[in-house]
């Protein structure tokens, strides 16, 4: 008389954040006050401190000023677009890059917070 022990072990479930859309919208301020207030008080320190967030060189916003489209802001735009995910086109986020400047910095940063959060994993017990 044999008997069988069948073992599972529970596997982890991982929640991430994980979406094809930029997280906060381009107008989202009042997710995160401190960053808008900050951007809208100093930009050119706000630029250079979500750059280095993203692993760009620190001073690389800075270089904006010299141009009528801003290539900077626009190629982080579409960098951190690219690395989470997110929808969009480069037409778009060149659109977004001149007329929504310090929006679109608010944003990037926003993205760039929610989506460094650790993974999460829970256990499931299964019966």
């Amino acid at each position: 008389m044999s008997t069988k022990a069948v073992m599972t072990q529970p596997r982890p479930f991982i929640m991430t954040c994980a979406s094809n859309q930029w997280t906060p919208g381009i107008c989202d301020c009042f997710q995160d006050l401190p960053q808008c207030c900050f951007a809208f008080w100093c930009l050119p320190c706000f630029t250079c401190k979500t750059a280095h967030k993203a692993g760009e060189c620190l001073c690389l916003p800075l270089l904006d000023a010299f141009g009528l489209i801003p290539p900077m802001t626009t190629a982080l735009r579409v960098s951190v677009r690219q690395r989470y995910g997110a929808e969009g086109t480069v037409c778009n986020d060149c659109v977004y890059s001149c007329f929504c400047g310090p929006c679109t910095w608010c944003q990037i940063a926003r993205e760039i917070k929610i989506r460094q959060t650790p993974i999460t994993f829970v256990n499931m017990t299964v019966s």
